[in-house]
């Protein structure tokens, strides 16, 4: 008797009942990622074509890309904007039911898609305002800036995880990092010497990097849960600088000071459009890019790199070619702590020369979102600060704006949750296509 006859498939294996009722065919009706997100496109684009378009002012706005006096200007009209968009839209959404060997135009195109966003939010955003000019370049700018701390904060997250480290306390590192730093440039230098500003901010990355030893101590030594770890780091931080913030800065009459000095790179500063936003900023600022680069260059293109990755994938395997894991671990962790501290030190020495209770306001949680965006990568992750730096300074633009939609004005608390929205969203859609270090979170004890 052959496998037909007692129900098996037509290779001799028994089907199951969910394939038997279902076939090759209903399977490949299935939709997959592309098609969901293309039509999510398709519907937005009707929407804006058909309803946001026709009751939108058509009064000229303008894109500003320089400063006044005499800045480059666009003009455009605000429904004939959106309706472009809108076909573009419908258009993505007909190429994501093209054939599988369209998937990388697909691609692209919906991460087109994805960036024309941008310009439909400030599109509306000026037409449901009582303004008709916002400067695009300013945007751009404070969105750098704002990306500095998140990025600083997923090299962390970064040399932590690719090790084999869980680390969620990034943001008790950073706060600690900017109130002890800040605390020793109101005693030491009364908040007005330049001289204790930068000891300061060498304290400031002490501080992180002496955190981060405590959470490699009790996450590799003690095999205390990674998690439960990163948590305790972020209350005792939070506690321990309200505490100082409140008993030693207040009372020492130095609660503002003076912050970093912006400094310009000659010739380059003067470049029309884009010299301003890139050739001129403060020093934390500009070690940000050079902490993602040498992350990047130090982690994929040296042997202790490659050791690092290596005890985040298999540390056993990495012990039998006699590296010793746990010494790496320790090495990386606290490397990612000082990092962190460098971000807390622009929060209180830099961006706003004082210090405030939870002035990170979630940067470090938002860091990890970045990192996981990124896909475990520097330039990656990089990435994904660029993109909530943006929604921060994006949330402070609409506010500033006073959009209103039907003569309701937007509450101030819905642009502040922006960035959260935002990192929502993205992880989100992170998931399933982001792989983290197959090691991480796991215990580790030598053989021998």
């Amino acid at each position: 008797m052959d496998s037909t006859d007692n129900g098996g498939g037509p290779d001799g294996t028994e089907e199951t009942g969910a394939e038997h009722l279902m076939g090759p065919a209903d399977n490949d009706r299935r939709l997959g990622r592309r098609q969901i997100t293309g039509l999510v496109f398709g519907a937005l684009g009707l929407i804006l074509i058909a309803l946001v378009a026709p009751n939108i002012s058509d009064a000229t706005n303008t894109f500003a890309f320089e400063p006044p006096p005499d800045p480059l200007q666009i003009s455009f009209s605000p429904p004939t904007v959106v309706t472009i968009i809108g076909v573009f839209y419908i258009l993505v959404a007909a190429v994501a039911f093209l054939p599988e060997r369209f998937d990388r135009w697909a691609g692209r195109a919906q991460l087109l898609a994805a960036a024309a966003a941008i310009p439909l939010i400030l599109v509306l955003a000026l037409a449901l305002s009582g303004t008709s000019t916002t400067n695009v370049t300013n945007l751009f700018d404070e969105s750098l800036v704002l990306a500095t701390p998140i990025a600083l904060g997923a090299m962390t997250g970064l040399w932590c995880e690719r090790s084999g480290i869980i680390n969620i306390g990034i943001e008790g590192m950073m706060l600690a990092a900017a109130g002890v730093g800040f605390m020793s440039f109101a005693v030491l230098g009364a908040a007005s010497s330049t001289g204790w500003l930068w000891v300061a901010v060498l304290i400031a990355i002490v501080t992180g990097g002496l955190l981060a030893a405590l959470h490699a101590v009790l996450s590799i030594n003690f095999g205390i849960n990674q998690i439960v770890s990163g948590v305790v780091i972020n209350l005792f931080a939070l506690g321990l600088t309200g505490f100082l913030r409140s008993e030693v800065i207040v009372p020492s009459g130095n609660s503002k000071g003076i912050s970093t000095s912006e400094i310009g790179i000659p010739l380059l500063e003067d470049i029309p459009i884009v010299g301003p936003t890139f050739f001129q900023g403060k020093p934390i600022h500009y070690a940000m890019y050079a902490v993602v680069f040498l992350t990047w260059l130090v982690m994929f293109r040296t042997a202790w790199g490659l050791r690092v990755r290596s005890c985040g994938e298999n540390p056993h395997a990495a012990e039998t070619l006699g590296i010793n894991v746990i010494k790496i671990r320790y090495q990386a962790v606290i490397l990612g702590g000082f990092i962190a501290g460098i971000a807390g030190a622009w929060f209180s020495l830099e961006s706003q020369s004082g210090f405030e209770d939870n002035m990170t306001n979630s940067a470090g949680f938002i860091a990890l979102a970045a990192m996981i965006f990124g896909k475990w990568t520097p330039w990656g992750a990089f990435g994904g600060a660029l993109l909530f730096g943006f929604a921060r300074a994006l949330g402070s633009r609409l506010q500033f704006l006073g959009v209103e939609i039907g003569g309701f004005s937007i509450p101030s608390e819905f642009f502040q949750s922006l960035p959260f929205l935002v990192t929502i969203i993205v992880v989100a859609g992170a998931l399933g296509r982001s792989i983290a270090p197959a090691a991480e979170g796991q215990p580790y004890s030598p053989s021998k």
